[in-house]
């Protein structure tokens, strides 16, 4: 390893990379289509043209159509029904966006100059190299979780009524009665953000104090993460997490690589090849005196990026990007929050009762006759009525949201699953799109080999044997062929073209595969080895069972697997060379001249090898049929044979070859060179230089991979189905592949039609199609991600319309941006639930972009599933987890919510109906820790108790998943249910107060023990009458919190009268008025349980 490695300047790929990137988002596809309003101006006929958007106009050519969505936006009227309606709260988030982006405005970025181990001669400021994952600091904590709290309505209402008791004007009682709640909700909700920040601050403290070696002119130097500069040189260990985007400059590897995992950073468990610098791999171990001139082009090889983990050997980079300017922390984008539905409900419902609240203080000021300083007497009566807005109704609520959140990760029935969002477990009862992924969720992202076609045989499964005779044949042959030795340097392109035999051409395919690939063969050091590099003799580390194999994509690896199983054994790889091992054990050694990566862009990829036995030159490409097509020669049977297998459900790779003279590969080298140098334009000029191989290649195969169907799959889907909730397929796959997951899944049923989308390209034919459409009934639509983009460029509005009433969508060849616009789209256009499933890194947005994600920890690592809302281990726990604990959690919350605010109601009631008797007297009934006790102890416990409830067991829940159904139109919750608690409020909140005035003696104070006494014994018998199913836990919970009340008796002198309610007549005074209250009510209950029994109850009988 090099202590020392002479230190020069190098001018940083980063800024030509970047204009490259300007240059193709330019001159790409996009420049050779016309502009938008090009296209609108030539097919401004169309405006004229509208869809048909019922069935009728087809009939009926006067009919009226829909106009499009263009006009009617141009038709909007910005008057004041705007503003009112909404317009307002545009304006607002418009002027807070052009404030956040003046003050954020980014820097612009230029090319920089690193120099090599000197990074004080940087000319710019770089920002720290340290990772801060904290939202706040020491100075904006308090204020930051205090705004969190109060921009809710209900928290700063109280904030308000808490502070207007410091007026001794407005004081009302103690100011513990109001102060103590709130400070008790305040004190919890600080302690847990102050927890949480300690928790990331500490994780981030461990990662910045990592230790490093930095190389300096004097040595090695340790320095801590946080402290690494541009332009240091830094050694990164096996292991060792890469702590800064760097360029690769030496490695310990012989072979001049190393691989890297990048799961912390895209997800992907695979490991990724990373090169090293030529020039710097070269240098010997001391530094020489001259220092030739270097001019070496980097690519996107040559570079580690900050956050993954170097898997093999020591490496040596120099720093280029810290912190801030990372790729991993540009491309983390910071999630929004979710607010569940459930809440944006309740508190519409909670400002609905402040505007009651406000009504009834203004009639109680009217009644009054607006006598004396009545302004006062008004905020008064709206501080004595504060109670019909409980503040213990979001303490309640976000405790009954943990509840749920621990119920889901301790049933058994779904382990692993784990909720990571705690604040929207009701939204799983809710959804109503489910949107997901196809590769690794419902498949099971591994990859077994099970198609050969060379044109005119195919082989399958069961005819492998055969594929395997004729490599050892062909293989055989050739052996015998080279030992009786032809001259070696034959030109094979000048030998006459002979029909071959299906041997020769199995094993031309069978070898194809083994060589076209990025797959690397990894053999585990032995225990007790050193360790090192240097391996002895190659033949010893060639068992098979010490060998695994590494690349980017399970489908290589699957290829290389079956190469190996039919006797091509892929043994060992590295940067220049690989080498084959046949059925008789032959070692096969081929150079490695040129190999061309696969791009989402190119769709393919290639290998430029030479035979060392025969010094026979090859160009080996394989790639999807839709690029490849164009570069083999002329043939009638690939299209045909490639739509067979993917409606067999196969991934489908067309593999060719061409054999290159020496001169040829020479001249090409020779471009290929000085494209790669150029400064300007270099991709395009490296794929002008590429393209000129990639023509008129000899067509050697196509192969079948499948995917596996993830475990009950189709059972799951059908249940989703059953519940009302419409599936949605988002994959990057091709159109025929995902049309037959969908076909086998049952996502598309039998029964059902498959309307496939054209492909179309403008406006005109968009319109033509989405008409077509129009004509179908209940059938699912399959439709490619080009499409989609030219249908949602013109016809928005419509295109969701019409894919909204399928009963399944299927969208192929999806980015992940088209992902989660789709998802988007789905909300904004239908204000229904969404919620997004996938496993992998390029799901992330679309499950953010969702009201609710779940991540499926796959073979594709862990980035969906850390990105979710909730994890899962397999795709049939989807079922469970929406059908019972999502709609459980809803309609407890629902009945909690309603029960919370019932309890403020009625005592604001009692009060109500106290101060119009004793002539609008605005004085409270109820004091200090009475009221305190009320809202807690007294009640607290068995409404909580509703978080246990449930109307169906389980299993039950899951065998009818139809009752899903039924929450969707959010009749748990609704303003309907919502008056009927009012008016059960009203009733019982009158007749405890009525009959206390009524039933009391002498003293006033009898007033409050009689009416108080009622008041609990009332909310404990109403939460027995809201549960559905007991649970020992409630049981207890009654007992303990009447325990709680009789216990405190002895200490409530300042209160009650001792004497009087150890009486008889305390007793039965009580017990009439609580039985007047809550009689009726039970009565009430049991017939509308007879006459209209709810649709749970009737599967429970």
């Amino acid at each position: 390893m090099a202590d020392r490695i002479p230190l020069r300047p190098v001018r940083s790929a980063a800024a030509a990379d970047r204009k490259r990137a300007a240059y193709y988002s330019a001159a790409g596809p996009g420049a050779v289509r016309p502009t938008r309003y090009q296209l609108e101006d030539e097919s401004a006929h169309l405006d004229e043209m509208p869809l048909m958007m019922s069935e009728e106009g087809f009939e009926n050519d006067e009919s009226d159509y829909h106009s499009l969505p263009r006009a009617r936006i141009m038709q909007r009227t910005h008057g004041l029904e705007w503003f009112v309606c909404g317009g307002w709260k545009f304006l607002c988030t418009s002027c807070c966006d052009w404030l956040i982006n003046v003050c954020q405005r980014k820097r612009e970025l230029r090319a920089r100059t690193v120099w090599l181990g000197h990074p004080e001669k940087c000319e710019e400021k770089h920002p720290r190299n340290s990772i801060k994952n904290q939202k706040y600091n020491v100075f904006t904590f308090i204020p930051g979780v205090l705004y969190e709290q109060f921009k809710f309505f209900l928290n700063l209402y109280f904030l308000v009524v808490s502070c207007s008791q410091f007026v001794p004007a407005l004081k009302i009682g103690y100011l513990y009665t109001y102060w103590a709640p709130l400070g008790f909700v305040l004190a919890v909700t600080i302690t847990r953000e102050a927890i949480d920040e300690f928790r990331r601050c500490q994780r981030d403290k461990e990662v910045n104090s990592q230790l490093y070696s930095k190389l300096t002119v004097r040595g090695k130097v340790q320095v801590k993460s946080s402290d690494i500069q541009v332009g240091d040189l830094i050694i990164v260990e096996k292991n060792q997490r890469v702590p800064s985007d760097m360029v690769f400059l030496r490695t310990s590897e012989k072979a001049g690589s190393c691989f890297i995992r990048t799961d912390q950073l895209d997800g992907e468990t695979d490991w990724k090849l990373k090169v090293a610098v030529s020039c710097t791999q070269r240098l010997p171990a001391l530094g020489e005196d001259s220092d030739p001139p270097i001019h070496e082009s980097l690519s996107i090889e040559n570079t580690l990026w900050a956050s993954t983990i170097v898997a093999s050997g020591t490496v040596i980079g120099v720093v280029i990007y810290t912190g801030k300017e990372t790729r991993s922390v540009m491309n983390t984008s910071n999630p929004q929050n979710k607010v569940g539905l459930l809440d944006l409900e309740l508190n519409q419902l909670t400002k609905a009762l402040f505007l009651a609240l406000v009504a009834l203080s203004v009639v109680m000021v009217t009644l009054q006759g607006f006598v004396g300083p009545w302004y006062r007497n008004l905020f008064r009566f709206l501080l004595l009525f504060s109670y019909i807005i409980p503040i213990s109704l979001r303490v309640n609520l976000d405790m009954g949201k943990a509840a749920y959140g621990w119920l889901i990760m301790a049933d058994g029935s779904i382990p692993g699953t784990v909720v990571r969002t705690s604040t929207i477990p009701e939204e799983l009862g809710r959804l109503v799109y489910l949107l997901t992924d196809k590769t690794g969720t419902l498949t099971q992202n591994e990859m077994v080999f099970k198609r050969l076609h060379l044109g005119t045989v195919s082989y399958g499964m069961d005819t492998m044997d055969e594929i395997q005779s004729h490599v050892r044949d062909s293989c055989s042959q050739l052996h015998s062929q080279a030992t009786t030795s032809t001259p070696p340097r034959k030109a094979q392109s000048s030998a006459p073209k002979v029909r071959k035999s299906v041997s020769s051409r199995v094993h031309e395919a069978v070898k194809a595969i083994a060589l076209c690939h990025n797959v690397t063969p990894v053999y585990e050091p032995r225990a007790g080895g050193t360790g090192e590099a240097e391996h002895a003799e190659v033949d010893q580390d060639f068992s098979d069972e010490n060998r695994t194999y590494q690349a980017a994509s399970p489908d290589e690896v699957a290829l290389v697997q079956w190469t190996e199983s039919v006797g091509l054994t892929l043994v060992n790889r590295d940067l220049t060379s690989m080498q084959l091992r046949t059925p008789s054990g032959q070692i096969l050694t081929y150079s490695v001249l040129q190999t061309f990566p696969f791009t989402s862009e190119s769709k393919r990829m290639g290998v430029i090898v030479r035979d060392e036995s025969t010094a026979e030159i090859t160009f080996y490409m394989k790639g999807a049929d839709v690029a490849m097509s164009t570069i083999v020669q002329y043939n009638d049977w690939l299209e045909e044979e490639c739509g067979n297998m993917a409606r067999e459900g196969l991934r489908t790779l067309v593999v060719a070859k061409r054999t290159l003279t020496e001169e040829q590969y020479q001249d090409f080298e020779s471009r290929h060179t000085q494209a790669r140098l150029s400064v300007h334009d270099r991709a395009l000029k490296v794929a002008a230089v590429l393209e000129s191989l990639e023509r008129d290649m000899q067509l050697l195969c196509v192969t079948g991979v499948e995917d596996r169907l993830q475990e009950h799959v189709r059972p799951t889907l059908e249940t989703l189905r059953n519940a009302g909730i419409k599936i949605w397929m988002l994959t990057g796959d091709k159109l025929e592949t995902a049309t037959c997951i969908a076909k086998s899944s049952h996502l598309v049923s039998r029964t059902q039609d498959i309307h496939v989308f054209k492909p179309v390209t403008s406006r005109g034919e968009a319109h033509l199609e989405l008409n077509a459409f129009r004509r179908k009934h209940d059938c699912a639509l399959v439709i490619s991600g080009d499409s989609l983009e030219v249908c949602l460029r013109y016809y928005e509005h419509e295109l969701v319309e019409l894919a909204c009433q399928c009963p399944a969508v299927v969208c192929c060849r999806c980015s992940p941006t088209q992902k989660a616009r789709i998802v988007k789209l789905l909300r904004q256009h239908t204000h229904r639930r969404t919620c997004a499933i996938g496993d992998g890194g390029n799901d992330v947005s679309m499950i953010q972009a969702a009201d609710c994600g779940i991540g499926i920890e796959g073979k594709e690592g862990k980035a969906a599933s850390l990105a979710a809302d909730f994890s899962i281990q397999r795709f049939e726990h989807v079922g469970r987890l929406l059908v019972v604990h999502g709609r459980s959690s809803y309609k407890r919350s629902a009945a909690l919510g309603q029960f919370v605010m019932h309890r403020g109601l009625v005592i604001s009631t009692m009060q109500a109906v106290f101060s119009s008797i004793f002539y609008f007297a605005s004085v409270p009934l109820y004091q200090g820790f009475l009221m305190v006790g009320y809202a807690t102890v007294y009640t607290m416990f068995p409404v909580f108790s509703l978080v246990l409830d449930q109307d169906v067991k389980p299993e039950m829940a899951m065998l009818y998943p139809e009752l899903y159904k039924d929450l969707t139109k959010g009749r748990s919750l609704s303003f309907k249910t919502f008056l009927i608690w009012v008016l059960i409020s009203v009733y019982q909140g009158g007749i405890l107060m009525y009959g206390a005035l009524v039933l009391f003696e002498s003293e006033f104070v009898h007033v409050v023990a009689i009416s108080f006494t009622a008041l609990v014994l009332t909310e404990l018998l109403m939460v027995a009458l809201t549960v559905r199913t007991w649970h020992w836990l409630m049981v207890v919970a009654e007992f303990l919190s009447l325990g709680c009340y009789v216990a405190s008796l002895a200490f409530l002198n300042a209160y009650f009268d001792v004497a009087f309610i150890t009486t008889m007549t305390f007793l039965w005074k009580v017990s009439a008025i609580t039985v007047v209250s809550c009689l009726p009510l039970y009565v009430l209950k049991y017939l509308t349980r007879k006459l209209s029994p709810p649709s749970y109850s009737k599967l429970t009988s």
